[in-house]
């Protein structure tokens, strides 16, 4: 056997079909949550030119679901407005709790958006907001 990662599902007829990686996999309050699943359903979104979902730490839930998002040339998006476009589509715990806007978002040079450097970057923010509330309680 080789294992690769990839998660899949198999449908009625016997085709398997790529999920996910397990990796990549975000886990919040117990449910499992793919996050290709939730960037389809973001690229439906009609300003929306590129988006990108991973886990970031939360103390109650373990993880919550983060979204970065491109948007389209001259077009402009708001946090609610993402949410709520997803609030119908999604389940309720796959349902973006936060929702980032950038010009750019990290590709490999094959043009894959690495989500680690999402979620690196993310963590910096976390380390950094830290120290300034020690600073501020000294």
């Amino acid at each position: 056997w080789l294992y690769t990662g990839d998660l899949a599902k198999m449908d009625e007829d016997g085709f398997f079909f790529i999920v996910d990686r397990k990796k990549e996999m975000i886990i919040a309050g117990g449910f499992n949550i793919y996050p290709r699943e939730i960037e389809e359903v973001l690229y439906e979104h009609p300003k929306v030119k590129e988006a990108a979902c991973f886990g970031v730490p939360d103390p109650y839930r373990g993880q919550t679901v983060k979204v970065a998002i491109v948007l389209k040339e001259g077009e402009s998006a708001t946090e609610d407005e993402i949410i709520e476009f997803c609030r119908p589509r999604l389940a309720r715990y796959k349902i973006p709790k936060l929702v980032e806007f950038t010009d750019a978002l990290p590709k490999s040079l094959i043009g894959k958006v690495l989500r680690r450097v999402l979620v690196e970057e993310e963590e910096k923010k976390a380390k950094a907001g830290e120290t300034q509330k020690q600073q501020a309680q000294k």
